[in-house]
């Protein structure tokens, strides 16, 4: 994610979410974007974190417990998890992800990445389908596929803002096998190796986007449209990724008015 710009690709209480439900959107939105903060902003020492991690946990633990909770913030998670029958699983598993981010800054192999993407990542994905009445076994695939999709596209992005917390997200197993070292990382150093490496990392995480991308047309109504946009914005990313010749340190892709016009454009043709 940008500096200080969390869960950028979460449809926070979109227009094209149907009113009633961006508030149980938001709030679940207002959870994630919380933690994730405790988790990686200001100058916290880690076993502060931790610490206030762990407060949301207790939170959690008196929701299940049948107990108030001590937040304005978390009755209203109660209220929402109890209006859509929903569990704390998949909030748990965010924060065992937040929790990991402190804890961890490397990753030998992409297995493991993808094992936190489960946790920091696919949960949304399943929220928003549970919130809609989509939990079936084939509709959470492909959303994991597209949520994971989606962590990597913005390590991809992050590469030096990571960096500069200590983090890595890039497989060591790949910087090993295209010769990429750590230091030329912190040297903003762009070579055929290094665009070796990325375009790997590109192409793969294509293929996870396109293999959930079906959900977004099985998916029925608004949420069907916000899927489209999510997975055309994810994919135009990558394309933007490749258009810099993969040098995202010195120019982080983003996107501008005219790639929404774009992603718009190809969101209703994917759409027909």
């Amino acid at each position: 994610m940008p500096t200080n710009a969390h869960y950028e690709n979460f449809p926070v209480a979109s227009p094209l979410l149907p009113k009633s439900m961006r508030a149980p959107v938001r709030v679940i939105y207002a959870f994630a974007r919380s933690a994730d903060d405790l988790a990686d902003e200001g100058e916290a020492l880690p076993e502060e974190r931790i610490s206030a991690l762990m407060a949301y946990e207790a939170e959690l633990d008196r929701i299940d417990q049948g107990r108030k909770p001590e937040s304005r913030l978390f009755e209203k998670i109660a209220s929402t998890l109890a209006t859509y029958q929903m569990d704390t699983h998949y909030l748990r598993e965010l924060l065992s992800a937040f929790r990991q981010d402190v804890r961890q800054t490397r990753y030998s192999t992409f297995d493991a990445l993808l094992d936190y993407c489960r946790r920091s990542a696919n949960p949304v994905g399943r929220i928003m389908l549970s919130l809609f009445g989509n939990t079936t076994p084939s509709a959470f695939q492909r959303s994991d596929a597209i949520c994971s999709a989606l962590q990597i596209i913005n390590f991809l992005q992050d590469v030096a803002i990571d960096w500069d917390k200590d983090r890595v997200y890039l497989p060591q197993e790949d910087l090993q096998r295209f010769g990429v070292s750590e230091d030329q990382i912190a040297a903003r150093r762009v070579d055929d190796r290094w665009r070796a490496l990325m375009a790997f990392e590109v192409q793969r995480a294509r293929a996870m986007m396109l293999e959930g991308a079906p959900l977004a047309l099985h998916v029925r109504g608004r949420l069907g449209w916000e899927l489209r946009l999510i997975v055309q914005g994810g994919l135009r990313i990558l394309e933007k990724i490749e258009a810099v010749g993969y040098d995202v340190c010195r120019a982080r892709p983003t996107l501008k008015i005219s790639d929404w016009l774009l992603i718009g454009w190809r969101a209703f043709r994917f759409a027909g």
